[in-house]
């Protein structure tokens, strides 16, 4: 049994990642903004000796700082840092500093200050693990359409964060890489999108399973083994 902690994990990806690591056994902790939001406290009900809820707002220092210190010494084996905001999609003219700097607060920069509070807990777990849930947007090489810039300059920043992780935990065990989920059905997503969140979520914890020491590091698609240009 791993101990695994999702982040935003109160809908969408998040929230189906909770599930599908609870149905195969595994202890959750589901960090939420709303640790109080009813998609979690119907869990609770039926996983109340695997699943812990607790509040987290990865963009404020002081919510992780308690969520650090709830967490205690306890060991994490998977972190996954999902949590994450869109901003808005438009073209240049709709670029706002206030709006940008809260979708890199919550994409980019709370990614990595969670990370570092967990370190020690990371390097209690069992073959740790931290995943960063970006986006196919993010990519530099891949990018035709343009648009959304505050969502695809965050995910790009999370991409570099996510390869200084893995090269600073190196000698410590603990593998970093960046996880595409596709363009999926949910509040982010739209109803027109054309993957069912189910299939996301679970193609991302095949590759969270999967990842090894050489590959730590990597822009990885949640269908397999196709790693993303940056």
């Amino acid at each position: 049994m791993k101990h695994v902690i999702v982040t935003g994990a109160s809908r969408g990806i998040g929230l189906e990642l909770v599930r599908q690591y609870l149905s195969r056994g595994d202890r959750v902790t589901a960090a939420a903004r709303d640790a109080s939001a009813a998609s979690l406290a119907e869990l609770v009900k039926s996983q109340a000796d695997r699943l812990t809820v607790r509040a987290l707002d990865v963009k404020t220092q002081s919510s992780i700082d308690a969520f650090a210190s709830a967490l205690g010494d306890a060991p994490v084996d998977v972190l996954v840092n999902n949590a994450a905001i869109a901003g808005h999609r438009g073209a240049l003219e709709s670029f706002a500093m206030d709006e940008a700097l809260e979708v890199f607060a919550t994409n980019a920069i709370g990614p990595v200050l969670l990370t570092r509070a967990l370190r020690k807990n990371l390097r209690r777990g069992t073959d740790p693990r931290v995943a960063h849930i970006t986006s196919g947007m993010g990519s530099i090489s891949e990018n035709t359409s343009g648009g959304w810039y505050a969502y695809r300059m965050s995910k790009a920043a999370l991409n570099m964060a996510s390869k200084n992780l893995a090269l600073e935990f190196e000698h410590e065990g603990i593998l970093s890489a960046v996880i595409n989920p596709g363009w999926v059905k949910t509040d982010m997503g739209g109803q027109g999108a054309p993957t069912d969140v189910r299939d996301s979520a679970a193609g991302i914890i095949r590759v969270i399973d999967g990842l090894t020491a050489p590959r730590s590091g990597a822009f990885l698609d949640y269908r397999g083994e196709r790693e993303i240009g940056w």
